[in-house]
């Protein structure tokens, strides 16, 4: 039976951060194969995402707050047991879809272990750890999804996806780690938030969100659809106007880069982009 802590410490609930990402990838697949759109959901969200969260876990022992868990527990065995099984699990159904895909998949839980293994650890290196998730978490999943989800065959995937996509991831991660320069730098890690300082971190993240916006832009123009990109836009505009007010008190005074504050921050900005896009995603289906 599983433990209470190696519950909390998968962060279930964590994956909604990561949803959109698979929402939006969905909405772009030209004739979507439910069946393996569904199952693809089940092997990112309920497998993956809480396997790479617990064995980040695992690996660094935090004390204090981490994304979703505002009070750690100390990490168990079972935890890091759990961990490999959700992986391997992952990997046997990803042959349901195809070979290819699994062996994408290994591709980016092998870059998830790399990112936080003590004997490799990407994640102390600021610039190295950052281009990992962006690379993996965002590209290589809109990739993923497109592929796996897509009835037709062939192996094109739009670039301009991919870019989408790990420019959101990358423009929302850095924030996930504002509040933890300290106890990173504890632990030997020294992440981008961290080299970027308070204002940095704000400043950075408001441009990479600028051209995850520019490329959707003409993403969306280029394909006749910028109905579509007024839509997102809307959705996009609370998560804006809380991220401004947010850096202005972070200005006024840097406790405000708090776990409470970005949770605030990571919850507004999933549910507007969940929101944005399964309407997406609704609307195709009706086209």
């Amino acid at each position: 039976m599983l433990s209470a802590s190696t519950i909390k410490l998968l962060r279930i609930p964590f994956s909604v951060f990561l949803s959109p990402l698979y929402f939006f990838s969905l909405s772009q697949v030209p004739v979507i194969d439910w069946d393996r759109a569904v199952l693809i959901f089940i092997i990112l969200h309920v497998l993956i995402y809480p396997a790479s969260n617990g064995y980040n876990s695992y690996m660094d022992r935090d004390t204090g707050s981490i994304g979703g868990l505002e009070k750690p527990p100390p990490p168990s065995r079972q935890l890091f047991l759990v961990t490999i099984v959700l992986d391997v699990m992952a990997i046997l159904l990803c042959f349901l879809i195809g070979p290819l895909f699994a062996a994408v998949t290994l591709l980016y839980i092998g870059a998830s272990k790399a990112y936080s293994y003590r004997g490799i650890r990407l994640k102390k290196f600021p610039v190295i750890g950052y281009l990992t998730v962006i690379i993996f978490q965002g590209a290589l999943t809109f990739a993923l999804i497109y592929y796996g989800s897509n009835k037709e065959t062939g192996l094109w995937v739009p670039w301009q996806g991919m870019v989408i996509c790990a420019l959101l991831i990358g423009g929302f991660y850095p924030l996930t780690q504002v509040y933890q320069h300290q106890q990173d730098l504890a632990d030997g890690v020294k992440t981008i938030s961290y080299k970027l300082g308070y204002t940095g971190t704000f400043v950075f993240c408001a441009i990479i969100y600028a051209l995850a916006w520019v490329f959707m832009a003409q993403y969306f123009i280029a394909i006749d659809q910028i109905n579509k990109l007024w839509l997102v836009s809307i959705f996009f505009v609370p998560v804006i106007v809380y991220f401004i007010s947010w850096f202005v008190r972070v200005q006024k005074d840097t406790a405000a880069a708090n776990f409470k504050n970005t949770m605030k921050m990571n919850w507004l900005a999933a549910i507007c982009t969940n929101l944005a896009f399964i309407i997406l995603l609704t609307w195709k289906c009706f086209e």
